[in-house]
Parts: C-alpha cells; sequence; structure tokens
C-alpha cells in the first residue's frame, strides 16, 4: 500500500486513473489500386491497359461488321446468281423490298444488341483486371 495523499486515508486502495478505450475501425482502409494510378498518370502501363481495351472494343465491332456485310452483302450476290428470287412478290411487295426493307431492321437491331453486349463484357473484364 502507497502513502496517503491530500484528502485520502491510508486505509483506502489506490485506484488507478481511468483510461478511454476507443475501438478502432474494423474496415480496412482501401488500399490504392496501381494499376488505377498507372491509368490516370497515363503512364506506359496505364497506356497498354486501355489500349488493350480499346482493342478489344474494336475486334468485338469488326465482328458485328463483318456479320452484317456478309448477311447484307450476300442479298445482292443472291439475286444477281437467281434473278427469279428479284421477281418473287410476297403480298404483293417484291422480295428484294421486303428483305432489305423491313426484315434488314430487326436484324440490325439484334447485331446492335450483340455488340452492346459484348462491349459491356469487355469493359467488365477490364475494370476485374483493373481492380486486381
Amino acid at each position: 500500500m502507497l502513502p496517503a495523499g491530500p484528502g485520502m486515508s491510508a486505509d483506502q486502495p489506490i485506484r488507478p486513473k481511468r483510461v478511454r478505450v476507443v475501438l478502432a475501425d474494423r474496415r480496412p482502409a482501401p488500399m490504392p489500386i496501381p494499376a488505377t494510378s498507372e491509368i490516370s498518370s497515363q503512364t506506359d502501363v496505364g497506356r497498354l491497359l486501355v489500349r488493350g481495351l480499346i482493342r478489344a472494343q474494336l475486334a468485338a465491332a469488326l465482328r458485328i461488321v463483318g456479320i452484317a456485310v456478309l448477311i447484307f452483302g450476300s442479298i445482292p450476290a443472291l439475286l444477281a446468281v437467281f434473278p427469279a428470287l428479284g421477281r418473287v412478290l410476297v403480298l404483293g411487295i417484291p422480295l428484294p423490298w421486303l428483305v432489305l426493307g423491313v426484315l434488314a431492321f430487326p436484324l440490325l437491331y439484334l447485331l446492335g444488341r450483340v455488340f452492346a453486349r459484348q462491349a459491356e463484357r469487355n469493359e467488365r473484364e477490364f475494370t476485374q483486371m483493373v481492380q486486381r
């Protein structure tokens, strides 16, 4: 037992000073993402990452354009090889007009949707790669 201080008797035990305990934040601090900083700083690595995304988007676009050219380019070729198809009437409308004037639009819409899905997938994969 320690000697009594002012206002304390020798019989009372000395209490330790109160200490305030604060819990630390349990969430870890966000780690800087090196690839993100490479891209925003426009370093050589960042340029390569962005160039890879651009190439993937270009490849997807060229595939869709190739499909469209193949489909729509084959129609005049078929009509040149088989001229009788040009004279076929469907509901009073010539077949080439029906195919190129009406049926082409749903096909173009479908090709646009396919491209949008591929572009979103490329961007999602790029984002996942950058966030690793």
